[in-house]
């Protein structure tokens, strides 16, 4: 049997894979990605693209390419609304404009790009940076070793097996993560409450949407609830219907058990609210609606991400992006893992870090499908709805690797992102600054290495950080921010934001997340950047600056 090394196996090509191995390779680190399908995405799933998913991507140089391919399959920047049918009564507007109120709070703006578009694009990126993908390929048998993981991989299509040595393995194997039930890892939560369908169709809708610039739709006919999304030329679509109700009120879950051609025209058209409009029904694809995440997102040398750590219902969008965002949390663990720049108990802060807010934004979720779509579920213990802003860019990390002081804490875990404090384990906030004449963000400067952002008056902050980061061995920039710092910012608004004052400095990780800050300078700064680095990558001190 063939046998291989490699750093990390990936197992799972599609959305949440794919970014796992572009964040891997943008850190140096070279992956193999093992996908059972022949290719990339073909259904047009995990539209909505959240501003913090965005802003990974940008890390990457991918934002510019994303921004103009979305524009080809959606009219950007529309609404979010239900109605009774397309062409029937409007309830309610959730957004006239999926950026209203949102665009101060960061570079990157909130998009609307199937999978199908996307997908290609994290590929040719991640293999251009030494990422590899197998298609046609999956784990039948994975063991742990004294050195890593062995697994077993086998061509679906020829029947060859070989042997994959990794020193760590990602599973991003979907929701029945074959993984995850072998490591026997449980799920918690809510569980299955509906068997769906996702419809996708061809039919002229221009007359029904008229002058009104739609991204989701959402239906709530007396007859069946679930929503539309449409094509930029409003001569397709897809319609999911989550339940369905008949002539006497009773009402199903089951939509999956009838999805003939012609069940699915007449939900087509009843959503549409025309009985009489020609339909031509493409494909159907089953699905359930769960509400589930993983006991752990660990086990030894393999973890979990995306929908193999957590289900979520599509209310919100919520699913793909929280799954970029594990992905994006454990990419730079496992690259300074892989250097031993970093102790292996860094990675332990990956699930310690990921499971509150994944578990979190699951209950946000299923709180949206019960209110919006399937009010008769259990809303007994339901979770008051959050902003979608704060979901997205307002949540803060607990664990070793954020060192923070107790005046820094009252025991939040989220915050109104347009009302940032700068507080460790919450995201850095955006902030325009220049440098060198030219205008950026602040977080244009993270995605490799750590950065120390120092109040105008601190360039000693600056130099004690370098020197910590070399004493380490780790890549840390360093910038004076203020009205005569490297990074000019005459409005104030850094020190604010940060919460640095003129003489204070903070530590940003290579995920945009605050690690450390001081209001003020210290005597010994040095040595309080090499303890706070020490212990943030889960390390001792090197000999000298014990």
């Amino acid at each position: 049997m063939h046998e291989e090394d490699v750093p990390v196996l990936v197992v799972g090509g599609s959305l949440v894979g794919l970014s796992t191995s572009l964040f891997l390779a943008s850190h140096g680190v070279p992956s193999l990605v093992v996908e059972r399908h022949h290719g990339t995405a073909i259904h047009p799933r995990a539209a909505f693209i959240l501003q913090r998913t965005i802003e990974t991507y940008r890390s990457v140089g991918l934002e510019k390419a994303i921004s103009v391919a979305a524009a080809q399959e959606f009219i950007q920047n529309g609404a979010i609304m239900s109605v009774e049918s397309l062409g029937g009564r409007e309830i309610e507007w959730y957004f006239r404009n999926i950026n209203d109120g949102v665009e101060d709070l960061s570079p990157s703006r909130r998009l609307f790009f199937t999978q199908i578009g996307l997908e290609p694009i994290l590929r040719h990126r991640a293999e251009e940076l030494g990422a590899r993908v197998q298609y046609a390929s999956e784990v039948v048998s994975i063991e742990a070793d004294a050195g890593g993981i062995t697994a077993v991989v086998q061509d679906r299509d020829s029947g060859e097996q070989r042997r994959v040595h990794a020193r760590y393995v990602v599973a991003a194997d979907g929701a029945r993560s074959p993984v995850r039930e072998r490591l026997g890892i449980s799920m918690c939560g809510h569980g299955t409450f509906s068997n769906s369908i996702t419809i996708y169709f061809r039919a002229d809708v221009r007359e029904l949407i008229g002058d009104r610039v739609l991204s989701v739709v959402y239906v709530f006919h007396p007859e069946l609830q679930g929503f539309f999304r449409f094509s930029i030329d409003g001569d397709a679509g897809f319609l999911v219907v989550n339940t369905t109700v008949d002539a006497n009120g009773q009402r199903s879950r089951n939509v999956a058990e009838d999805a003939s051609n012609e069940r699915c025209i007449e939900y087509v058209r009843l959503a549409l609210g025309a009985s009489d409009l020609p339909v031509e029904i493409e494909a159907v694809q089953h699905w359930s609606s769960i509400a589930d995440w993983a006991e752990r997102f660990q086990e030894g040398r393999v973890l979990l991400v995306g929908d193999a750590a957590h289900v979520m219902p599509p209310t919100g969008g919520y699913g793909g992006n929280t799954g970029i965002h594990d992905a994006h949390n454990l990419a730079w663990k496992l690259a300074l893992v892989l250097d031993s720049v970093a102790g292996p108990d860094l990675l332990a802060t990956y699930d310690a870090e990921r499971r509150p807010v994944a578990s979190f934004t699951v209950e946000q979720a299923y709180t949206r499908y019960v209110l919006r779509l399937d009010p008769e579920l259990d809303n007994a213990n339901l979770v008051p709805i959050v902003d979608d802003a704060t979901i997205d860019l307002g949540y803060r990390y607990r664990s070793t690797a954020v060192v923070g002081k107790p005046d820094d804490d009252d025991g939040a875990d989220r915050e109104d992102p347009h009302k940032p404090s700068g507080r460790p384990g919450f995201r850095a906030p955006h902030v325009v600054v220049e440098r060198d004449g030219t205008p950026l963000s602040t977080l244009d400067l993270m995605g490799k290495g750590f950065v120390l952002f120092a109040g105008a008056d601190a360039e000693s902050w600056c130099r004690a950080g370098r020197a910590a980061g070399q004493r380490l061995g780790v890549q840390l920039d360093a910038y004076t921010v203020g009205e005569s710092g490297e990074l000019a910012e005459r409005s104030g608004r850094f020190a604010e934001a940060y919460g640095t004052g003129t003489q204070g400095a903070t530590l940003v990780r290579p995920d945009g997340f605050i690690a450390w800050r001081s209001r003020s300078a210290d005597r010994d700064d040095e040595q309080v950047l090499t303890d706070v680095l020490a212990q943030v990558l889960s390390r001792s001190l090197p000999a000298q600056a014990s």
